[in-house]
């Protein structure tokens, strides 16, 4: 397969756009083999029951892979980038092969716009690392517009059995314009709090809606944490202060915050800030400690919502 013979030393990003499970397994494990064999660093990070194909293929091989469950580390898709950096890190001087399926069929539209522009922010990310990452697509379960978007995040695609660059293909500084749309409105029976100068109201305004939207004792603390570390940024980065926003979902408890700021940096918590770095850290953390992230920002300013699920 083409894909078995991608060079070395360099980043490549390819959309392998499969159809049914033969194709899947045959053409990540021929990858995977020629990865081993040539003694680079495997990462594969896919939804358990695929890994278990994955596994089966592999036999013994397997136990050289770095292997993690995607649907725990890509339930917020912010958190991929940094766990591939920290493996490369730990493999200094290796070239990095990673497999990443962050957007099977049976995600909410949310989660697949975020791992979308996750998968745009790799080519910014990583472009100057030899790292090559192969990102399955379920062609046939997946909504259309995932794979139109798949072609435009990804230099270079995969079809039966060819590895072609894409005519689509946006560049490295660009995500597909979809993903920059405002946010739907929030409901009618959104709860609101605005706040200038103190997060004492704030943090007290959270604690209650979460306690009553039944959210789990253990994550609260959390979600405060992550709503005090956007409204201190709305304090130290604009005047106008800011907007927080509470509602409850079927099955999610759904924070926003709202400021004239704006955020210039596409990475910012989508990396570990670095430690010689004063402050930065607001974002990153929200990232760690909330099940999805949506940050839209511009000339009119910033909204990041924050989702956190009822139940584990």
């Amino acid at each position: 397969m083409a894909v078995t013979t991608a060079s070395v030393g360099r980043f490549r990003h390819l959309a392998l756009l499969y159809h049914g499970r033969s194709e899947y397994v045959a053409v990540l494990v021929g990858f995977i083999q020629a990865s081993l064999a040539r003694e680079d660093a495997v990462f594969v990070a896919v939804p358990e029951s695929k890994a278990q194909l994955l596994r089966q293929e592999l036999g013994e091989d397997s136990a050289r892979l770095f292997m993690v469950d995607m649907a725990e580390l890509g339930l917020n898709p912010a958190r991929i980038i940094p766990a591939v950096m920290t493996y490369a890190s730990q493999n200094a001087g290796r070239p990095v092969c990673c497999i990443g399926e962050p957007i099977w069929p049976g995600r909410t539209a949310a989660e697949m716009l975020e791992a979308t522009r996750h998968e745009a922010l790799i080519n910014l990310a990583f472009r100057d690392s030899p790292v090559t990452f192969v990102c399955p697509y379920d062609s046939a379960g997946l909504p259309g517009w995932v794979i139109v978007d798949a072609a435009s995040t990804h230099p270079a695609v995969i079809k039966d059995g060819e590895a072609t660059a894409s005519a689509s293909y946006l560049g490295p500084s660009d995500v597909p314009p979809r993903c920059n749309r405002a946010l739907p409105r929030p409901p009618a029976h959104a709860e609101a709090l605005g706040y200038r100068d103190d997060l004492g109201p704030v943090r007290t305004f959270i604690l209650s809606r979460a306690k009553r939207a039944g959210l789990t004792p253990r994550r609260i603390p959390d979600l405060v944490l992550a709503i005090s570390e956007l409204a201190a940024n709305t304090l130290r980065h604009t005047d106008g202060g800011g907007t927080v926003q509470a509602w409850r979902s079927k099955d999610r408890f759904i924070c926003q915050v709202a400021d004239a700021g704006r955020i210039n940096d596409p990475l910012i918590g989508h990396r570990a800030p670095p430690d010689e770095l004063a402050g930065g850290y607001g974002l990153w953390l929200v990232n760690q400690v909330c099940d999805l992230v949506q940050a839209r920002s511009g000339q009119a300013g910033t909204t990041i919502r924050l989702h956190m699920r009822l139940q584990a």
